[in-house]
């Protein structure tokens, strides 16, 4: 059995980086860990390609080899799944699809074959069972969630990890939270499921020994879902690892009440963590208790981020404007509250609602759905009607990235965080390709560029007060041409 893999093109979003990729010459920001995991649980006698169309084209010889495609998909990728459907089916290739996009959206896709949904390490055995037997059911769907601890080790050798920034890992599912506007308890539940320590370490040696030194992403929604097992089970391995091997860092994805512990925190610097994602959406009290953001809610939200910052972790954060509750004043106050906490990669989102959550059933029955999602926080639409008056909402909000994303006003929050970022001990190994991404970016944003005034005070700057961190802040001007790029292209 010939099976092709095909992870399907992201559009030019806020995560993608596209435009900051090119400084160090790659394709993609990470490898599609979801599928490559799924190659892993499929048969080992069956031979298996990937083609992720982020980095490679999809050829019609690809799909004359194949028996079977397998393609999973998020919802932002949708236009690029629904030509590679069409694609499959020009070429008499069946198709069996899964990921976040069908689980919530299967009903929309008639021309694929077999849908194995929510967790595969559930839904996906009983079809290739049925595969087997001749007797393959259209949909595969389940309501219980699965044991990880039993999840395989990806298949990277499928992939072409030079063409990748970052690699990924997951350790585990679910969030104890249960946010009005947020899917992830309806995917995968609100009890935190984890691997064990040994299956990460197992995942970082089998791309450590295919020669890979850069970042780590841990993809969990929120890494802290359950303190007592990171704490006692997994930082300790990963403190270990990180001494018996060359350092890499790692990123990941915490809430907010990360920074009432002070020494999770340290145990996660030591570890090698140096970035954390936050949701922190809004600085409106009744917004936070609108949306059930009860781990926001009664909190100094500029002094969390800074007592993270100081730890030695780099908050970068997420922010929604849209809520019931939000008035004119809010604009305004999401520009202040970002520049003040020194929150560098500031995404911002007009509120949306995913299928499945509480939010998108409370606005059906309030008769205020504009149909599906584009899964793109960031490029100024909405599938809602929102109390305040539309010209005034999207005015507001294209303001917000105007001020935020603004030459003057990006770099001054770089030096508002550097001012309290404690440096992190492992830093990630100094390649050639960082050599030349100095070059071009000072080429690019230090000569042809409108910022260079700015751009040349930052690094002189930091040269003279945090010269540890000119790195940094070298990638992060980066990652500021990357987010004005992307504004410009959706809503500016």
């Amino acid at each position: 059995m010939n099976i092709l893999l095909i992870y399907p093109e992201f559009p030019d979003t806020f995560w993608s980086f596209k435009h900051a990729l090119k400084f160090i010459r790659k394709k993609a920001s990470f490898p599609p860990l979801g599928l490559l995991t799924v190659a892993a649980m499929l048969p080992s006698e069956w031979s298996k390609r990937l083609v992720d169309v982020n980095v490679t084209k999809l050829t019609e010889e690809d799909l004359a080899w194949a028996d079977y495609v397998f393609i999973s998909s998020m919802v932002v990728q949708r236009t690029s799944v629904q030509q590679i459907i069409k694609r499959c089916n020009e070429a008499g290739v069946k198709v069996v699809a899964g990921g976040p996009l069908f689980t919530n959206e299967h009903e929309q896709f008639k021309n694929v074959d077999h849908f194995i949904l929510n967790e595969a390490e559930l839904t996906l055995p009983p079809f290739l069972e049925d595969l087997k037997n001749n007797c393959a059911r259209r949909v595969y769907s389940t309501s219980n969630f699965a044991d990880i601890q039993k999840t395989p080790v990806p298949l990277w050798e499928l992939a072409d990890l030079s063409q990748y920034a970052s690699m990924s890992i997951q350790y585990s599912r679910g969030c104890p939270y249960h946010c009005e506007f947020c899917n992830v308890t309806s995917l995968f539940g609100r009890s935190p499921r984890n691997k064990t320590a040994e299956q990460i370490i197992a995942e970082l040696n089998s791309f450590y020994r295919m020669g890979w030194r850069g970042s780590v992403f841990f993809v969990d929604d929120n890494l802290i879902g359950n303190k007592k097992v990171l704490r006692n089970e997994l930082l300790p391995a990963l403190i270990k690892w990180q001494k018996e091997h060359v350092p890499i860092p790692f990123n990941t994805e915490v809430s907010i009440n990360l920074a009432d512990d002070e020494p999770l925190m340290s145990m996660m610097s030591e570890a090698g963590f140096h970035a954390v994602f936050v949701g922190i959406e809004t600085p409106d009290t009744d917004s936070l208790a609108e949306c059930n953001k009860k781990q926001n809610k009664n909190r100094n939200l500029v002094d969390d981020v800074r007592r993270i910052q100081r730890a030695g972790l780099q908050v970068q954060a997420g922010f929604i404007v849209g809520f019931d509750n939000d008035t004119p004043s809010i604009f305004q106050r999401q520009i202040d509250f970002i520049q003040k906490s020194g929150i560098v990669s500031a995404m911002i989102g007009l509120l949306q609602a995913p299928a499945g959550t509480k939010l998108y059933e409370r606005l059906k029955r309030e008769g205020r759905l504009l149909g599906q999602m584009s899964g793109d926080n960031g490029d100024g639409t909405t599938n809602i009607i929102p109390t305040m008056d539309i010209d005034t909402f999207q005015e507001g909000y294209k303001n917000i990235l105007r001020h935020i994303y603004a030459p003057e006003n990006y770099y001054q929050r770089i030096k508002t965080f550097f001012r309290e970022y404690k440096a992190p001990k492992i830093k990630e190994q100094f390649t050639f390709s960082h050599i030349m991404a100095f070059f071009r970016a000072t080429y690019h944003l230090g000569i042809l560029s409108k910022e260079r005034v700015q751009f040349w005070k930052l690094l002189l700057w930091t040269y003279f007060h945090r010269r540890e961190l000119l790195p940094l802040s070298i990638t992060l001007a980066i990652f500021g041409y990357h987010y004005r790029k992307v504004s410009k292209l959706h809503v500016l």
